[in-house]
C-alpha cells in the first residue's frame, strides 16, 4: 500500500492508545494470521506522532532523521506531510541510497568511508544532493587525498557544532561530539572550509543531547534534570545565536539545524535555527515515555509468542534480546506492554533465544498467545526485522520493508 499520513479513515478513533486493552487486543487481532515473531506500526498512532511534532516545531520545518525510523516508505510518507523537508541520514553509503530520490540529504556524522567518498566525488546528481558533515580538516584531507578538487564534483559539508554544556563546576554535560565549541573555533573551522577547494560549506548543525534525548519525568532525578536543562537552554541559546552570527560572517548558510525529538519546542524558540530534526518521535520507542512536555503514541511494537510456561506466573516467549544501543541499563531493554503487568527476570533480562517474563499476567498465557513489546529507541528495531505490518485499527491493512528488509545493512 501507500502511505498517506494525512488520510485518516472516518472510522478510526481519536486516541485508541489512551485505552490500552482495546488497543493492544486490537493490534493482536489484526496480525492474528501471521505466524511467528511480528513487527507491526499503528497507522493511526503514527498520524497523530507526525502531526504532533508539527504542532510542536511551530511551523520550523523538521528534517527527518532517518536513523530513528529506517523505513523506505515511513520516511517518504513522512516527507510528504507538509511542513517536513529533508533527510539527515547516518551514514553516506544510506545517503547516496536516498539520494536516488531525495534531493536533501544531510548526513549527520562525519564519515570515513572510503568507497563511498569515492562514488559521492564521482556523481555530480548525488554530490549536488548529499551534504557531508565534519568537524575537523582532517576529514576534509581524507576526501582530499582519495579524490583531487581539480577531478571531482564539488562537496557540500556543513559544521557539526558542539551543543554540550560545559557547567561551571561540575564539567562537560551532554554527548562527545564535535571538538569546535566557541563561537571562535567554529568560524576558524568555517574560514578553513571556505578557503578549500573543492568544497562548499552550507550549513551548520548543533544537536543539544543533554535536552533533546534526556527525558524528565522519569524518577526520583527529574529536579535535578530539569534545573540541568533550564541552565543548558540559556546558555546555548546564547551560544548557538553568537555561532550563527561568527559562521555567517565567513559564508552565506543554508541551513542552521538544532533539536530532536525531545527538545522541538525550545529549538524552534531558538530564532538563529532555520530547521529541526526529529524521528524517533514517529515510531516512539519507550524512551520516550518520560517527557513532561510531550505524550507520543506507541506506533511500533513487537509481539512474541509463548513457547513454554516453567511456573504458573511466568511466561516464556521466544527470542526477545533486542537490546537498544547505549549504557547497559534496564531502560535499554524492550518493555512487556502487553498484557499489563509482565516484567523480565533480573538474572535473565531480554535473552537472544528466550525472553521469561513473570506477572499475574502469565497465569492467563497459554502456549502460543502473544506479548507485545516496544522498543527502547525507535529506529533500532527495524534492524531485526525485514518488515513491519501496517495496523489500521484491528485490520492488517498491508506491510512495507524496513531497510533490511530491503537488503541494505547500513550501521
Amino acid at each position: 500500500m501507500t502511505l498517506d499520513l494525512l488520510a485518516a479513515p472516518e472510522t478510526s478513533e481519536t486516541l485508541p492508545w489512551s485505552d490500552p486493552g482495546s488497543y493492544w487486543r486490537a493490534m493482536t487481532d489484526a496480525v492474528s494470521g501471521v505466524s511467528g515473531p511480528v513487527a507491526a506500526v499503528n497507522l493511526a498512532a503514527l498520524r497523530y506522532n507526525a502531526l504532533d511534532m508539527l504542532v510542536r516545531a511551530g511551523g520550523v520545518p523538521i528534517r527527518v532523521a532517518s536513523k530513528s525510523v529506517r523505513v523506505r516508505e515511513i520516511i517518504d510518507a513522512t516527507l510528504a506531510v507538509p511542513g517536513y523537508r529533508g533527510i539527515l541520514a547516518f551514514t553516506l553509503p544510506e545517503a547516496l541510497w536516498l539520494a536516488e530520490t531525495h534531493d536533501d540529504v544531510v548526513v549527520g556524522y562525519p564519515t570515513a568511508d572510503r568507497a563511498a567518498l569515492t562514488q559521492l566525488a564521482a556523481d555530480e546528481v548525488a554530490a549536488s544532493r548529499v551534504t557531508l558533515m565534519v568537524d575537523a580538516i582532517a576529514q576534509l584531507d581524507l576526501i582530499d587525498s582519495l579524490v583531487p578538487p581539480t577531478r571531482r564534483a564539488t562537496i557540500r559539508v556543513a559544521i557539526d557544532a558542539d551543543a554540550s554544556w560545559r557547567a561551571p563546576g561540575l564539567g562537560h554535560i551532554g554527548v562527545n561530539r564535535s571538538p569546535v565549541h566557541e563561537p571562535g573555533e567554529v568560524a576558524s573551522l568555517a574560514r578553513l572550509i571556505v578557503d578549500r577547494p573543492g568544497f562548499r560549506l552550507v550549513g551548520l548543525m548543533m544537536y543539544e543531547a543533554q535536552i533533546a534525548g534526556q527525558g524528565d519525568a522519569t524518577g526520583s532525578g527529574d529536579a535535578v534534570i530539569r534545573w540541568m536543562q533550564r541552565r543548558s537552554s540559556s546558555e546555548l541559546l546564547d551560544r548557538r545565536g553568537a555561532i550563527v552570527d561568527a559562521v555567517t560572517r565567513v559564508a552565506p548558510l543554508e541551513f542552521v539545524n538544532g533539536g530532536g525529538t525531545g527538545s522541538l519546542e525550545y529549538t524552534a524558540s531558538d530564532r538563529s535555527v532555520t530547521e529541526l530534526t526529529a524521528g524517533s518521535g514517529l515510531l516512539a520507542g519507550h524512551l520516550f515515555d518520560g517527557y513532561r512536555i510531550f505524550d507520543p503514541a506507541p506506533a511500533a511494537a513487537f509481539a512474541l509468542e509463548v513457547v513454554r510456561k516453567p511456573a504458573p506466573d511466568i511466561a516464556t516467549v521466544l527470542g526477545g534480546g533486542w537490546i537498544a544501543s547505549g549504557p547497559p541499563l534496564a531502560s535499554r531493554q524492550p518493555a512487556p506492554v502487553w498484557p499489563q503487568g509482565l516484567s523480565t527476570m533480573p538474572r535473565e533480562g531480554a535473552g537472544e533465544v528466550q525472553t521469561p517474563l513473570r506477572g499475574e499476567a502469565a497465569r492467563s498465557l497459554k502456549i502460543g498467545d502473544r506479548v507485545w513489546f516496544r522498543h527502547s529507541k525507535s529506529g533500532e528495531l527495524s534492524e531485526r526485522v525485514d518488515r513491519f505490518l501496517l495496523v489500521e485499527g484491528d485490520r492488517l491493512v498491508g506491510e512495507t520493508p524496513t531497510y533490511r528488509g530491503e537488503g541494505k545493512t547500513f550501521l
